[in-house]
């Protein structure tokens, strides 16, 4: 790989942004793209297709080889009660990078979390050190507007992939109207996925844990449920 490309694929890995290296397989002749230049690319469908899936492969009925470069998908989890200590063993085995945050030093302990990183701070000290991004999903469950809330304005400011609160309806509806009087648009709220998971009919935290899991998924793949794709 030449020096400049190199250079310029650990700037965007540094940076937590994906890239695509792609290698002419007759030529060898390679360049990058990254994922905001892969709109206005003459491959752009395909690539869009690899960066969504996040492995490499070929193009073009194999003329050409993209070596997909994402950041690892992190997940924040603010609130470090019961559905949280379900939620971070299933995390870590789907390969998310976790971190559980909660200023009440009584839940967030590394004997409640172990093999986790666990901050016990507010928000808005936290959340300028996170630098929550693209490849962020952002759960909520504290029912605490002082924690959440701020979780949530700077997950759909920096347009994390995934952004979910616990919560009824009437507590979401309630939550909307905070929102909006700080002066979050409509179509940015839409956003956000509350009541939080897949409605599998969850109950205990446990299966609570894997709603939310499996819906932080669909969300990172971007595929319609099939349910969805029948209709």
């Amino acid at each position: 790989m030449r020096s400049d490309l190199l250079a310029t694929l650990n700037a965007e890995r540094a940076g937590r942004r994906a890239v695509i290296l792609l290698t002419d397989l007759a030529t060898g002749v390679q360049r990058l793209v990254r994922a905001a230049d892969i709109a206005n690319d003459p491959l752009g469908e395909e690539l869009e297709e690899r960066l969504r899936s996040g492995k490499s492969g070929l193009l073009q009925a194999g003329a050409t080889f993209a070596l997909v470069k994402v950041p690892p998908v992190r997940l924040v989890v603010f609130g470090a009660a019961h559905i949280a200590q379900a939620l971070a063993p299933m995390a870590k085995l789907a390969g998310f990078d976790l971190v559980i945050v909660d200023p009440r030093t009584a839940f967030a302990t590394l004997e409640r979390f172990p093999d986790c990183e666990v901050i016990a701070e507010w928000p808005q000290e936290v959340l300028p050190r996170l630098g929550p991004d693209l490849y962020t999903a952002m759960v909520l469950l504290t029912h605490e507007p002082r924690i959440d809330d701020p979780g949530i304005t700077a997950a759909l400011a920096a347009q994390c992939f995934y952004v979910g609160a616990l919560g009824s309806r009437k507590t979401h509806a309630n939550r909307l109207e905070r929102l909006r009087a700080a002066g979050i648009a409509e179509p940015t709220l839409a956003r956000i996925h509350a009541p939080i998971g897949l409605d599998i009919g969850a109950v205990s935290p446990a299966e609570i844990a894997i709603s939310i899991l499996a819906e932080i998924i669909a969300a990172r793949r971007q595929k319609p449920l099939r349910s969805e794709r029948a209709v």
